[in-house]
């Protein structure tokens, strides 16, 4: 899901720091620098990086430009290999198998606890070499005159990587927007106390 959608669920942030006026002319030289590349015919098990906000396939922004009037568009992508477990197993099991029959040519039946470790990571990566990455797509939009920015996905792990990607990036911390926070940077320090000594509700009884 994306901003473009019908309906979008979305994770707003401020930035902390000053950001320096020479930024706004490296936007997309920056983004290429940590720009997506591809792991199809790798056997990594994620891949992430931004890319274009109209064309997930165009990292080099070729397509169109991140700057749209007094935002800045993009996207973080997170291409991620799904094995299931239950392959793991039985292919984990196929080899084993084939293991211990050549172990009793050799008179042997035994198999040590780093070969079975060996033999797993074997499995591994040949089963990376033959299921695709799942792509993943996740708007970006920063609010330039607000010092806001829009992620969309209220995911714990792609909340962490687009922060720590969104700093390596543009050498700035980003601050969710939580209620509290929005309530740090609007109350004076007396109000702020009383907020902080708030007992929080009991909507429900507790289990006696």
């Amino acid at each position: 899901m994306g901003f473009c959608n019908a309906s979008c669920s979305f994770t707003r942030f401020r930035i902390l720091d000053t950001v320096p006026k020479e930024l706004w002319l490296q936007i997309v030289d920056r983004l290429r620098q940590h720009a997506f590349l591809d792991i199809d015919d790798t056997a990594e098990m994620q891949a992430h990086g931004w890319v274009c906000f109209e064309d997930m396939l165009d990292n080099q922004w070729l397509s169109a430009p991140p700057q749209k009037g007094s935002y800045i568009v993009f996207s973080l992508r997170i291409d991620t290999r799904r094995i299931p477990a239950s392959v793991i197993k039985k292919h984990l099991a196929l080899a084993i198998r084939d293991e211990k029959a050549r172990l009793q040519e050799q008179n042997k039946n035994f198999i040590s606890r780093e070969r079975k470790k060996e033999l797993k990571e074997q499995v591994l990566l040949r089963l990376r070499q033959r299921f695709l990455p799942i792509p993943g797509e996740f708007n970006v939009v920063w609010a330039t005159d607000r010092n806001e920015v829009w992620f969309a996905s209220t995911q714990t792990r792609p909340i962490d990587l687009f922060v720590e990607k969104f700093l390596q990036t543009f050498d700035l911390h980003l601050e969710p927007m939580t209620p509290y926070n929005l309530a740090c940077t609007r109350l004076d320090e007396n109000r702020l106390t009383t907020l902080d000594h708030l007992e929080s509700t009991q909507f429900a009884p507790q289990n006696a």
